[in-house]
């Protein structure tokens, strides 16, 4: 999908590494929940079934390549994807640091949105951010997401409890 100054597009086996790299990051772990590291052979046969429909596996996820250079700067996720409910959850990482802050996670963002909203015909989107993560809570509050409700000392962190918050995208056009 081509969206503005990046492409989102399906995971390659060359990924490997990138995804290696990202997900054994334990900074990221406590925005995806995850307390144990990613081998490369689970990463592996996570990139080989990744030709699965989501319609199959109730997720997906694409890789943020710059229109220009081909670089591959992020992974974008639709996941817990309810198609009777119609609605699914957004994730996004920027991992590369020197590319933050450019707007790449709006414009990211906005393509995963038309998706869900127009090939996907979802009602709904949601997210759940941490209350710390400010960036995060202000790009998908100028997307439109709207706080619709908080979860009370629901991560637990070495120093102590963070709350989560969960947005939610109402498609309006359905």
């Amino acid at each position: 999908m081509k969206c503005e100054k990046i492409n989102l597009r399906a995971i390659e086996p060359e990924d490997l590494e990138l995804l290696y790299e990202w997900e054994n990051n334990d900074s990221y772990w406590i925005i995806s929940n995850t307390v144990v590291p990613f081998s490369k052979y689970t990463l592996k046969r996570y990139i080989r079934n990744s030709h699965k429909n989501i319609y199959e596996t109730g997720q997906l996820r694409l890789m943020i390549d710059l229109s220009s250079g081909k670089k591959t700067i992020g992974t974008i996720d639709i996941f817990d994807f309810d198609p009777f409910h119609k609605r699914a959850g957004l994730g996004i990482l920027i991992a590369d640091e020197k590319e933050r802050k450019k707007g790449y996670a709006t414009m990211a963002l906005k393509c995963l949105i038309k998706y869900c909203f127009t090939t996907l015909q979802l009602h709904q989107v949601w997210c759940n951010i941490l209350s710390n993560n400010c960036e995060s809570i202000d790009l998908f509050t100028r997307l439109g997401f709207v706080r619709a409700g908080i979860k009370k000392e629901w991560i637990r962190t070495p120093d102590s409890w963070l709350d989560e918050h969960l947005f939610q995208l109402v498609n309006t056009n359905i």
